[in-house]
């Protein structure tokens, strides 16, 4: 991956997502395009040692070799004050299922969960020109694929973007560490596998399906 800070994140994290060996999404490209896919990511900060959340999406870009999340939330949320206290936390999560045990082989085995998650972590630079802020807000809409929209936001008046402008808080996360997880039963055996993509994918449930397309496409163990 081209994000040279990420490249050195085993000798600069603070904090770990507790992700087994065997979970690990190796390939920083694939977390990239899973946040891409999943961009609604939780926003996390600290004041006073205690943790503050806004669900807010993103767009993804990249700034030389470093990757940037684009964002903002209403003036008016508290967490606007702690954005500068420290490294922040954005939790990227969507598909997940509940895994029964009637699916394995052994009787004496216990209910899991499968899912995907990519934990980044960065510094905030806060976008104060209103101009700028608006050049972002655009940036989204073209993110977001919503062309109909992006006709109408051509015609709106600028003294109503400019006012839109000022109600929010607009910045960029400089990511400095990615941590992805992809829980997919790659320590159970070939023939579990089988059984549980099955299961999922005549499931009614949108999340199990989706959880069954990403273990179909995981590469074949030789259990």
């Amino acid at each position: 991956m081209g994000c040279a800070s990420c490249a050195k994140r085993n000798a600069t994290k603070f904090v770990n997502m507790y992700i087994p060996n065997n979970f690990r999404i190796n390939d920083q490209q694939e977390a990239i395009d899973f946040i891409k896919r999943y961009s609604f990511g939780t926003l996390v900060t600290t004041e006073n040692g205690l943790p503050i959340a806004t669900h807010v999406p993103f767009t993804v870009k990249r700034r030389d070799e470093q990757l940037i999340l684009n964002s903002h939330i209403a003036l008016a949320n508290p967490q606007t004050k702690t954005l500068l206290n420290d490294r922040v936390l954005v939790i990227f999560t969507e598909p997940h299922a509940y895994i029964s045990p009637i699916h394995y082989e052994k009787e004496l085995s216990v209910p899991t969960w499968n899912y995907l998650a990519v934990h980044t972590y960065g510094k905030v630079e806060l976008i104060e020109d209103e101009q700028a802020k608006l050049v972002m807000l655009e940036e989204m809409i073209r993110f977001y694929n919503d062309t109909a929209y992006l006709a109408q936001w051509a015609q709106l008046p600028i003294d109503f973007k400019l006012k839109m402008a000022k109600g929010i808080t607009a910045f960029d996360i400089v990511v400095n560490d990615l941590q992805g997880q992809k829980k997919l039963s790659q320590n159970k055996s070939a023939v579990e596998k089988e059984n549980i993509i099955n299961a999922l994918d005549k499931s009614a449930d949108a999340n199990e399906r989706e959880i069954a397309a990403y273990m179909a496409k995981q590469p074949k163990s030789g259990n």
